[in-house]
């Protein structure tokens, strides 16, 4: 009989049903005759092929970059199995299948591989024993911080006043990041839907300056600047050239105006009610030596 067990019980052991992990166990064997009786312990020993379950092995894993790379898989059976887990696609010895360890080898001295984002993937668990195996398909996600961003203007970061540019930010993540801007405080600015760009129209002076993009996750975060410079050359030399413009026609009315007074002086081309009283009437009484001769320039006066 079964130790704790009954009679019974020892009656159905002697059958002929197939043996199951529960008949596993310490039995209490005893022979009796008119001359005594003698017993014996005896112990069970079920062995049976291995299973792999959701509880011991779940079927999706959520690592994290940078930390030891283990996958641990338990599975039932007896004698106990051994479990090894493998990428698919790539064979434990294959150069691209990153090294994975189980928990019961973490006890080696060496430091155990680390998570990468190679290691993202499916990978297979077989329980192996005497009397057979079990597989188990495991999916592995890989989480890490912002990757450092990328920060492009367009068309450039040297911007010509009153022409529209733009800003876009990238990172990359698991979980995706979200994005945050520190600008130049401007009336100007539009977001994009997804705080992933900026885009400035009509850029004026308020626009310079500098333009921070922020990625971030649960994991970490990074950040990504750059300076834009509002170019006005084009409004300094048009100032330049108005000015240039106003002394060029300055210049040029004085230059007629003597011209038309001297060359009037030299031919009596003046009008006296016009001249009068003024500098340029003086000129028609003005005297001057030509070849040690005096000259007088006069004017012909006629009746109005």
């Amino acid at each position: 009989a079964r130790e704790g067990g009954t009679r019974d019980g020892a009656t159905r052991a002697r059958g002929g049903r197939l043996v199951s992990r529960a008949d596993a166990g310490r039995y209490v064997c005893r022979a009796t005759n008119r001359h005594g009786v003698a017993t014996r312990n005896v112990v069970v020993t079920v062995e049976y092929e291995p299973s792999i379950g959701e509880r011991g092995c779940p079927e999706r894993r959520l690592w994290l970059e940078g930390t030891p790379a283990q996958l641990g898989c338990a599975a039932t059976g007896n004698p106990p199995p051994h479990v090894t887990c493998a990428k698919v696609g790539h064979s434990r010895d294959h150069p691209l299948d990153p090294p994975v360890v189980s928990p019961k080898e973490l006890g080696d001295p060496q430091d155990p591989p680390r998570v990468t984002r190679a290691h993202a993937g499916t990978y297979q668990c077989r329980a192996t024993n005497a009397h057979g195996s079990a597989i188990r398909n495991v999916t592995v996600a890989v989480e890490y911080g912002p990757a450092p961003v990328t920060l492009r203007v367009l068309p450039s970061a040297n911007v010509t006043r009153g022409t529209t540019f733009s800003l876009d930010c990238g990172a990359e993540g698991v979980p995706a990041p979200t994005f945050a801007w520190a600008l130049p405080p401007a009336p100007n600015l539009r977001l994009g839907p997804d705080n992933r760009s900026v885009t400035v129209t009509a850029a004026t002076t308020a626009n310079r300056g500098l333009y921070t993009c922020t990625a971030s996750n649960r994991h970490g975060r990074s950040a990504g600047s750059v300076v834009v410079r509002v170019d006005e050359n084009w409004l300094v030399a048009l100032v330049a050239l108005g000015a240039l413009g106003a002394v060029t026609v300055l210049g040029l009315a004085v230059a007629g105006g003597y011209y038309l007074k001297t060359t009037a002086c030299k031919k009596g081309e003046y009008n006296v009610r016009d001249a009068e009283g003024s500098s340029e009437a003086a000129c028609l009484h003005r005297q001057r030596h030509r070849h040690g001769r005096q000259e007088v320039f006069g004017i012909q006066l006629t009746q109005p």
